[in-house]
């Protein structure tokens, strides 16, 4: 009889909302320690996981007791976290956007080289039924031709003066924060990206990072992204179209405030005119949480790269990057 397979055990870093997600998406033990410079916040998680708190990063990252390391503080410490786990021969789980630069991903890879282990970057927005179900259907809709995408929320009173609005700690604005997730969706179902334009901007919130972002993302074939990032959006949106020469994807609303998720199939039919349309409705919750956490187990256990691995967050960077270029010399 085959001997059952211990399961996985993991540190979390960073005790916040996203701690907290990743803790729930987890079978119960399995987390066997937490930290956060809060402690407080810290204990609450412990409380919940039944693990003990660390005293240090390094601590969390280290103990025999711990096989991967989910990595879930602010953005500016992402990376630092990263680096520890990695070098302790931990496989680790990093929420995006991974770094503040694209370089300091690349440092992450030839280091996770290095040791040999595993590292996953966290775009769980892959995971929603919505994206699966459409990349399930794209082969129906015909080569692809073009992405449209907008994504935003209203902010809150005092969102200037949070963690986001520093860009010592956040790297960056609106772009940084959602603008990733678009650029990381883009990029699965039309490649790379070769060809970048685009505008950052500040239009209404008192901080140095931006509450707007707008792309223009090209692949070598021509095929177009047009991309809207926005924290002045006021009433809470996600929309993502995805066309082909035979059809269209749409994906709407992430449950929650943003609405129930939804996945529109337009079909053209021969003669053209109105499209057959077909829609696929998910009232069920958020399950990508739990789905990511559930392939990053797997690339632990079959040796398998990840995917969306380092690589992917350092090519959303790249486009991060280029467009803070661009618009730092309007």
């Amino acid at each position: 009889m085959k001997k059952a397979e211990r399961p996985l055990r993991f540190a979390i870093v960073g005790c916040g909302l996203i701690g907290e997600k990743r803790l729930g998406s987890l079978p119960p033990g399995s987390v066997t320690a937490v930290y956060d410079i809060d402690r407080s916040r810290a204990q609450r998680l412990a409380g919940k996981a039944e693990c003990r708190v660390a005293g240090s990063v390094e601590e969390a990252v280290s103990g025999e007791d711990v096989d991967a390391v989910i990595a879930a503080a602010v953005n500016a410490s992402l990376a630092p976290i990263a680096s520890l786990a990695i070098s302790a021969g931990k496989h680790v789980l990093v929420e995006k956007p991974v770094a503040l630069t694209s370089r300091g991903i690349e440092e992450l890879e030839d280091l996770a080289a290095s040791h040999g282990v595993l590292v996953r970057a966290g775009f769980n927005h892959r995971w929603h039924p919505a994206f699966l179900k459409a990349r399930e259907l794209a082969g129906e809709i015909g080569p692809l031709m073009f992405i449209r995408a907008r994504y935003g929320h209203g902010g809150r009173v005092g969102y200037d003066r949070e963690w986001r609005a520093d860009p010592a700690i956040s790297g960056g604005g609106e772009l940084m924060d959602q603008g990733v997730h678009l650029i990381d969706l883009a990029r699965w179902f039309l490649g790379e990206f070769p060809f970048v334009h685009g505008h950052a901007a500040t239009y209404f919130w008192d901080m140095p990072v931006d509450d707007n972002a707008f792309l223009e993302l090209r692949t070598a074939a021509g095929q177009t992204a047009w991309l809207h990032a926005s924290c002045t959006e006021w009433k809470n949106l996600f929309s993502f179209e995805i066309y082909g020469r035979t059809g269209k994807l749409h994906v709407e609303g992430l449950g929650g405030s943003y609405g129930v998720e939804r996945l529109s199939h337009y079909k053209m039919l021969p003669e053209m005119g109105p499209p057959d349309t077909f829609i696929h409705e998910f009232p069920r919750g958020d399950q990508s949480w739990k789905m990511e956490l559930d392939e990053f187990a797997a690339d632990i256990r079959l040796g398998r790269k990840p995917e969306p691995g380092l690589r992917d967050a350092r090519a959303a960077l790249e486009i991060v990057e280029e467009v803070y270029r661009q618009s730092a010399h309007r």
